[in-house]
């Protein structure tokens, strides 16, 4: 990208069977992309506009010679940020109600968002695009990698000990958010397109500076829509990046900080002018300028992330305005492999290139520095104007000798962490599960980070409340399954289950599930108790009546169940009795986290939140006792058929993918990511 919004424009003028293609020096070669273009007078925020093909510009078809003259140089940072030093996030905001009723598609192992107002399958190609950088040992992202931060104006090489761009290992894609709320504007401007950055920053709850460190959000309009002047003469673009502390953008609330977002039209409404077919022919390159564009915004973020303090060259243009739109020879666009299918990409500018003189590369070595890794401290619960035990944070670094300086964010008011690492202090106000965030940052600019919460109670004596499920009836030889609830004053209290005059055959868990096959009839009085870590107690009391079985209830298994998490589901449940006209009530035990079932119908729905496996039982009870159960296994998986939970890390070495992603099926849904 330019400068400030760093339009890659479109080809509008001539279709990509006459792209122009210059043999540089070096044996690189640079498409005829368009020059340098002073700002319009009618959009004073389109800073060095890159003029389309056949333009009236003077600067228009001149190619960019290699030469260490060219190179991208640093621009000192803006807020302190330059570039994005841990692993990169792209979030996807599939922005406007026009996106239609929201499906999946599955390929292979992965599944991905489909929309009804979504024609040409952009948001699955961009999902599955984003979710694949940094897998299959893929070398075009390791170009980004050779540019850093924390390093003199005008610098053109990193040096080893600074911190460097983030390598997107296991995947960039974060997750996505189909925004629904309201229809988008049809020429949404540069404030309302910032402003929607924010919202979604806000909607992850990535609501810090800090936590949007590596964080980059993709504004994609629906189809049709011309966000900015997209598709029209007044806005020659495909597609643009900028960040919301840019005041030329007119007035933008920033709750979260300032955020790197990117302007992503629906690029396919332009046709060849912004990529279709320019690497694949025929319908298998309808999509290629949606990664070509899409990967461009993408890498200029990571190495420019608030323009202009990243890295540019004299002229203002970014890493991937040098090398656009490149059809053969050295750099020339092409199809890469990930994991998660084959994608046409643009070359990206190497300083490093052709002995220093700078080219454009699709594969570069991936930039690898010291890894520094921050031990959680688990969840933390406190009290109010007590002072704390001194908390020691722990971290690694992979370069020894090291010495490590550690921050924090979110800490309760009266608390705060020592350069060496220990929080203490005496907390003043009660908070609720309140998110920190622990950084430690080597010599180099190497930075790990942990989060986790921390409750602050007030001070009293805790009181536990066991709701009690009233009278029991079951039958001998039938399994039973009921979960006891209960809630504590002081949160963060883990509660132990306890309970006496259970009928013979039952007994109850730690975590209050009171199970097992009923061997008599006959009547008890049953108290459950649950106790927290401070020793307070609460107690419910009810009667359970054991009757001899008469009638026969038998429940149909439906089959072990696979599911996904955030997406919502139903499965009916079906039983007979051998006695006619009996009314069956179900129930059942260990469902997934977020479903539950009706006791008049049977049916099973809601929205799994949590991933896992899990042993369920259901039960059909009639009118006389009579009780029938079956037991399958329920699988929720993540979007692309793990079980395993990952947590998010919010600063610059992130080296798993951490968001926790939702998915809300009325007018805003999240999808979450690989």
């Amino acid at each position: 990208m330019k400068n400030r919004y760093g339009w890659l424009v479109g080809l509008f003028a001539l279709s990509m069977t006459t792209a122009v293609t210059f043999a540089l020096s070096g044996g690189a070669a640079q498409a005829a992309s368009g020059g340098t273009g002073a700002a319009s007078s009618a959009a004073s925020y389109r800073h060095g506009v890159v003029s389309p093909l056949g333009s009236t510009s003077p600067t228009a078809g001149a190619a960019q010679l290699a030469s260490t003259a060219n190179d991208l140089t640093y621009g000192g940072g803006i807020g302190g940020v330059g570039v994005t030093m841990g692993r990169p996030r792209v979030y996807l905001v599939f922005w406007g109600s026009q996106w239609g009723t929201h499906g999946t598609k599955t390929v292979g192992t992965n599944i991905y968002d489909t929309y009804s107002g979504d024609p040409k399958g952009m948001a699955p190609d961009l999902e599955a695009f984003f979710s694949g950088l940094g897998t299959n040992s893929e070398t075009w992202s390791g170009v980004a990698t050779q540019y850093c931060q924390g390093v003199a104006v005008g610098t053109v090489s990193c040096p080893n000990n600074v911190a460097h761009v983030g390598y997107p290992t296991g995947g960039a894609f974060a997750g996505a958010w189909e925004d629904a709320s309201a229809a988008a504007p049809h020429v949404a401007s540069p404030a309302q397109l910032a402003t929607e950055a924010e919202n979604a920053a806000t909607y992850f709850r990535n609501t810090s500076q800090g936590s949007n460190a590596n964080d980059e959000y993709f504004i994609v309009s629906p189809t049709g829509t011309e966000p900015n002047g997209f598709n029209t003469p007044s806005g020659q673009f495909c597609a643009w990046h900028d960040y919301t502390g840019d005041t030329s953008l007119g007035s933008v609330s920033q709750p979260n900080g300032m955020l790197a977002f990117t302007n992503m039209p629906y690029v396919t409404d332009a046709g060849a002018s912004c990529g279709a077919n320019f690497v694949n022919a025929g319908t298998a390159g309808t999509l290629d300028g949606v990664t070509i564009v899409g990967g461009h915004e993408y890498t200029e973020t990571i190495t420019d992330q608030f323009p202009a303090g990243g890295w540019t060259d004299s002229g203002g243009s970014e890493i991937g305005d040098k090398c656009a739109w490149i059809s053969s020879g050295q750099g020339a666009a092409q199809n890469i492999a990930l994991a998660t299918g084959s994608f046409a990409i643009q070359s990206m500018w190497a300083n490093d290139f052709n002995g220093g003189s700078g080219g454009c590369e699709v594969s570069h070595s991936i930039f690898s520095s010291n890894t520094v890794a921050v031990t959680s401290p688990g969840n933390q619960t406190s009290t109010a104007n007590a002072a704390i035990s001194p908390l020691p944070i722990g971290a690694t670094d992979s370069a020894s000798g090291q010495t490590l300086a550690f921050s924090a964010t979110g800490l309760p008011a009266g608390l705060s962490i020592s350069s060496a690492g220990v929080i203490s202090g005496t907390p003043t106000a009660a908070v609720l599960n309140q998110s920190v965030t622990v950084t430690a940052t080597d010599t180099t600019g190497a930075a790990g980070s942990a989060n986790f919460t921390w409750t602050v109670n007030t001070p009293g004596g805790n009181t536990i409340t066991v709701t009690n499920p009233g009278s029991q009836t079951s039958t001998t030889g039938s399994a039973v399954s009921l979960q006891i609830h209960a809630a504590d004053t002081q949160s963060g209290q883990t509660l132990t289950y306890s309970a006496t005059g259970l009928p013979a055959g039952l007994s109850i868990n730690a975590s209050g599930l009171v199970s097992g096959t009923p061997t008599s009839s006959g009547s008890s009085s049953v108290i459950v108790t649950a106790r927290d870590t401070t020793g307070a107690t609460g107690s419910a009391t009810f009667g359970w009546t054991i009757n001899v079985a008469t009638n026969k209830v038998t429940v149909t298994s439906p089959g072990n169940q696979s599911s996904r998490v955030n997406r919502s589901l139903t499965l009916q449940i079906h039983a007979t009795d051998s006695a006619n006209g009996q009314t069956l009530t179900y129930s059942a035990s260990a469902l997934p986290t977020g479903l539950h079932i009706s006791t008049t119908s049977g049916a099973i729905s809601g929205t799994p939140t949590a991933v896992g496996t899990f042993s369920t039982t259901v039960s059909a009870r009639d009118t006389t006792g009579a009780t029938g159960s079956t037991s399958f296994t329920w699988t929720v998986r993540n979007r692309f058929g793990t079980t395993t939970k990952s947590t998010r890390n919010s600063t610059s070495s992130k080296s798993s993918l951490t968001n926790h992603s939702v998915i809300v099926q009325n007018t805003r849904r999240l999808v979450r990511p690989i």
